[in-house]
């Protein structure tokens, strides 16, 4: 018992004396200076990736403004994360005394394990690696890949984020990643087909639809070029069908399409043209045959 009371005072003497907590406050300043440390060069740096891409304009190599968010944002994710690294190293070597060398080569040999495990891993860096260099979308880009479409938000060595236009966040894992369609990069076509009725005739729905899209390109910045009419796509059993085609803004096809579907059937409609609806015609038996009927039968 003496010899336990003896322990507990001593460990009481060193808990209430001053050389530890000398020694937990150096080291809390230290770990508080390591983080200010790195705070301030994570915000450094990116001011200064900011103003090199703020300054490409001036330099000989230029890149698009869709690559040059993606190019900024991986940047400032490296060097976040080195940043961060290193601070957790320094911390443990100078502040609490942890030899590195051992933990490296330890987390070396693991993360060789792990490699050959974690194929899935593997596969969606040197995916996120391709997507990147060879530039197949960019942040800001309005892409369809494995069943989610929406905007690219943020592009990793791992994972896509890809919001669609209802608010959901989809995050994909690079390998994943087998076929795009990309809908930023040209401008699109907006496919518009207007149903005509029988009465009114071809010639003049076409003229009032081509007068209509004349002013279309002025009145609207989303589309690009005066809307062409093809002409009558299809036969229907109350109406024909004249397809329009408006070149439009990348992304905005969709909205293209329906500009001109509004703008077109106001103007039809004051110009008396309604809306063809579906009919039935019916035959009476006591009905009198018509002289097409009765030449019929006169062949026979």
């Amino acid at each position: 018992m003496e010899f336990i009371k003896n322990k507990f005072e001593q460990l009481w003497d060193y808990i209430a004396g001053p050389e530890l907590w000398i020694v937990i406050g150096q080291g809390l300043i230290e770990i508080i200076l390591i983080i200010f440390l790195s705070i301030v060069i994570i915000r450094v740096g990116n001011n200064v990736i900011g103003r090199v891409f703020q300054n490409k304009s001036r330099g000989p190599f230029r890149i698009t403004e869709r690559r040059e968010n993606t190019l900024k944002k991986l940047i400032k994710n490296a060097l976040k994360y080195t940043v961060y690294f290193t601070a957790i190293i320094m911390i443990l070597d100078n502040v609490l005394g942890q030899k590195i060398g051992p933990l490296l080569a330890g987390a070396g040999v693991a993360g060789l394990a792990i490699g050959f495990g974690a194929q899935n891993l593997v596969r969606d860096i040197i995916s996120g690696f391709f997507i990147i260099f060879e530039d197949q979308f960019s942040v800001g880009d309005y892409i369809l890949t494995s069943g989610v479409e929406g905007t690219v938000e943020e592009i990793g060595m791992r994972t896509t984020k890809i919001q669609s236009w209802t608010g959901e966040q989809h995050v994909l894992p690079n390998g994943n990643v087998t076929q795009v369609t990309n809908y930023s990069i040209y401008n699109g076509l907006a496919v518009v087909d207007v149903n005509v009725p029988y009465e009114s005739d071809v010639g003049s729905a076409e003229k009032i639809i081509e007068s209509v899209s004349k002013t279309l390109p002025d009145k609207y910045e989303e589309i690009v070029r005066v809307p062409e009419i093809i002409g009558v796509q299809t036969l229907e059993s109350s109406h024909y069908v004249i397809r329009i085609i408006a070149e439009t803004l990348p992304v905005y096809q969709w909205a293209g399409a329906r500009i001109v579907r509004k703008e077109v059937q106001e103007v039809l409609y004051k110009e008396g043209i309604e809306i063809p609806s579906p009919r039935l015609v019916m035959y009476s038996r006591n009905q009198e045959p018509t002289s097409l009927e009765l030449n019929h039968d006169k062949e026979l």
